[in-house]
């Protein structure tokens, strides 16, 4: 069983945590795959075993998601009107994600999810305009059978692996249930929140979460998670500069999973 509550922390570690753990934070609040740079500290600075650096993961992530909902809620940047649709069905989906097994090999699964990278992409670069609107739009294709089954499928893919899901819940956001990016980005803080809960206690009782490393990233990614509140509040036309983020995220990703 590993040592899960110890917190002896190098130097490089401390600094791989204020760093890593700050950019992770603006990086998951503002558009997502925050994890590709939290991930690799676990494992390689940090010496965790996969799985136990997975469950980790879900502390910062948690904190980080709670620190951002609340600044979103605080400048009135998000309506929660019909998120429940979303809400729902990918918290029912992460407990399942988080409780069985993958069925594919981790080379399938990299593939797969890279795929839908590029996928996505070219719905970030055809009609940006989608994603720029500034005006609340009708949510009720959020009740639509298809839109609460995407929200299950990504909810269980957060499950089983943290990183990417935020991407993924942005484009079914904004592309199905068609909030605007600035509203998404709330929801799918509060999304985040609600399935990192369940699915923390399952990693936990699997022995899988460093309490220790998991609390020392989380500090620097909630503070990761308000600077980023404050520049969507305080800088003008900061959807245009989310999207950029989004373009630049799901490349990095992309390449991250193909290559």
């Amino acid at each position: 069983m590993p040592d899960v509550f110890g917190a002896d922390i190098g130097f490089w570690q401390a600094v791989a945590f204020l760093a890593g753990g700050v950019a992770a934070g603006i990086i998951n609040t503002l558009a997502g795959s925050g994890s590709l740079i939290t991930l690799p500290i676990f494992v390689f600075i940090c010496g965790l075993p996969a799985p136990v650096a997975n469950g980790t993961n879900r502390i910062g992530v948690m904190i980080q998601s709670a620190v951002g909902l609340s600044g979103f809620k605080r400048n009135n940047l998000v309506s929660f009107d019909g998120a429940q649709w979303a809400v729902v069905p990918a918290l029912g989906g992460a407990v399942v994600g988080s409780r069985i097994a993958v069925s594919l090999s981790e080379a399938a699964m990299n593939y797969t999810i890279g795929v839908l990278m590029v996928v996505m992409l070219c719905f970030l670069l055809i009609r940006p305009e989608r994603w720029l609107h500034e005006s609340a739009r009708d949510h009720s294709r959020s009740r639509h059978p298809l839109t609460v089954i995407a929200f299950f499928a990504i909810g269980v893919y957060g499950g089983f692996i943290q990183a990417g899901v935020g991407l993924f819940l942005l484009a079914a956001l904004v592309m199905a249930s068609r909030y605007t990016l600035t509203a998404a980005n709330g929801i799918k803080q509060l999304i985040v929140l609600a399935y990192c809960i369940p699915t923390l206690v399952i990693f936990f009782m699997h022995d899988q979460v460093h309490v220790g490393f998991g609390l020392a990233m989380a500090l620097a990614q909630a503070v990761g998670a308000w600077l980023a509140v404050r520049f969507v509040s305080r800088v003008p036309n900061a959807t245009r500069w989310m999207h950029r983020l989004l373009i630049v995220t799901v490349v990095v990703s992309a390449i991250s999973f193909l290559v």
